[in-house]
């Protein structure tokens, strides 16, 4: 009876420890966990007021998140999660008016240029 207690408490705790990732094990291979759009700054630099929907999708691709109820709205999201456990989020949300490109807001500023008419206002 007492040799099959030790087994079962054995058991229960090697159980215990395999499920739960508080203990970090030595040679364990973790890998980077990647969410959402890719969105790079040389992308957003590429967007310029009164491009429509269809020129900003070939840019950026496909958004992740499209409000059912403002179709004007994209949002692009994008988390990294390392091995070591940092996290890194980063949001970009487009606006669009009359199916064009109106402004931005997120992680991303387009770069300033010289010409105010091609400026995309990024706004909060």
């Amino acid at each position: 009876m007492q040799k099959a207690t030790r087994y079962y408490l054995a058991s229960l705790i090697l159980t215990t420890l395999a499920g739960c990732s508080y203990f970090q094990f030595p040679g364990v291979y973790k890998i980077d966990v990647q969410q959402g759009n890719i969105v790079t700054q040389e992308m957003v630099n590429k967007l310029k007021p009164g491009m429509t929907k269809r020129q900003v999708r070939f840019i950026m691709g496909t958004p992740l998140v499209v409000d059912t109820f403002n179709q004007n709205r994209w949002d692009y999201y994008y988390s990294l999660l390392n091995a070591n456990g940092d996290i890194t989020k980063e949001r970009v949300s487009i606006f669009f008016d009359d199916d064009k490109l109106t402004h931005l807001t997120g992680a991303y500023r387009p770069n300033e240029e010289k010409d105010a008419e091609s400026k995309l206002t990024a706004q909060e």
